[in-house]
């Protein structure tokens, strides 16, 4: 008996994977979370770099659910946007309130990398000390 021969998920091309991010943007921008997360493959990965990467669409969507509870409004502004080695990079600023009446603007770099019409991994790169500000939260003591 021969073991079965496993597809790996249909190559996206260059102008899916930037629909793909753009679409991606907007449930944010809409605060459709539930979109955010069934964008995410079953076992995405969502990497900000100075935390620990979150592994699973049940747990990426737990962390998205969180943010989504607090955040009133978030647009993502798009300075640029491309593909390299076949990776999405995004700079752009998040510009959000919270509801406790916080107001943030991030400056953030994102690379997506995606397979099979979904995210496999998003890592953040972007201040910490910035984000938590914004968010009305003090940033813990080094």
């Amino acid at each position: 008996m021969t073991e079965p021969t496993l597809t790996p998920p249909s190559e996206m091309s260059d102008e899916a994977k930037l629909a793909l991010a753009r679409e991606m943007f907007h449930a944010w921008d809409t605060k459709d979370w539930e979109g955010v997360i069934d964008l995410f493959a079953d076992d995405g990965v969502l990497h900000s770099v100075m935390q620990e990467p979150l592994v699973g669409r049940d747990v990426v969507g737990e962390r998205i659910r969180a943010l989504g509870a607090i955040t009133e409004r978030i647009t993502l502004h798009i300075k640029a946007i491309g593909l390299i080695d076949g990776k999405v990079f995004v700079q752009r600023v998040d510009d959000f309130d919270t509801v406790t009446g916080s107001h943030g603007a991030v400056p953030v770099v994102g690379i997506l990398s995606m397979a099979g019409g979904r995210v496999t991994e998003w890592l953040e790169y972007y201040d910490r000390p910035s984000l938590l500000a914004g968010m009305g939260v003090d940033a813990p003591a080094h």
